[in-house]
């Protein structure tokens, strides 16, 4: 498995990922459009995908606009292998090492990701959206980690 910055070429592949989540299932897949992909991609922030010989297994973006985590996911095929692990810290190394400022993320509650992102560090800081909970993580926390 590798660990790369995301491209273009890649928003199909990260469209499969997306879809195939048994969590935080996307009500509508029409959604999240390539073209918003593209433009966390190259716009807003920067991407990252794991990447093996079955192809892309996950990814993560951030949005240096929002100052937050627009996307991480793994397929479910590929769950348990420390893939999020490992996507989430690039993420945050990198997100660190572009601002101070906090970044924060919207999740649904009773998940295995809330259960994910309270053990990464991160603190519970209200609600977002529709109920989602709402995470916060600040660059001294995450240096200290």
């Amino acid at each position: 498995m590798v660990i790369r910055e995301a491209v273009v070429t890649d928003i199909a592949k990260i469209q499969v990922v997306r879809n195939s989540v048994r969590e935080n299932v996307l009500s509508d897949p029409s959604l999240v459009t390539d073209e918003d992909c593209r433009e966390f991609l190259l716009e807003r922030g920067k991407g990252w995908v794991c990447e093996s010989r079955d192809g892309i297994l996950g990814f993560s973006i951030v949005d240096m606009k929002e100052n937050n985590v627009w996307a991480l996911f793994v397929h479910p095929d590929f769950e348990n292998q420390g893939i999020g692990r490992k996507l989430h810290d690039v993420m945050l190394n990198w997100y660190f090492s572009q601002t101070d400022a906090s970044i924060w993320l919207g999740t649904a509650p009773n998940t295995r990701a809330e259960q994910f992102y309270k053990k990464s560090g991160w603190d519970v800081i209200g609600t977002h959206g529709k109920g989602e909970v709402k995470f916060e993580m600040t660059r001294n926390k995450w240096i200290l980690k």
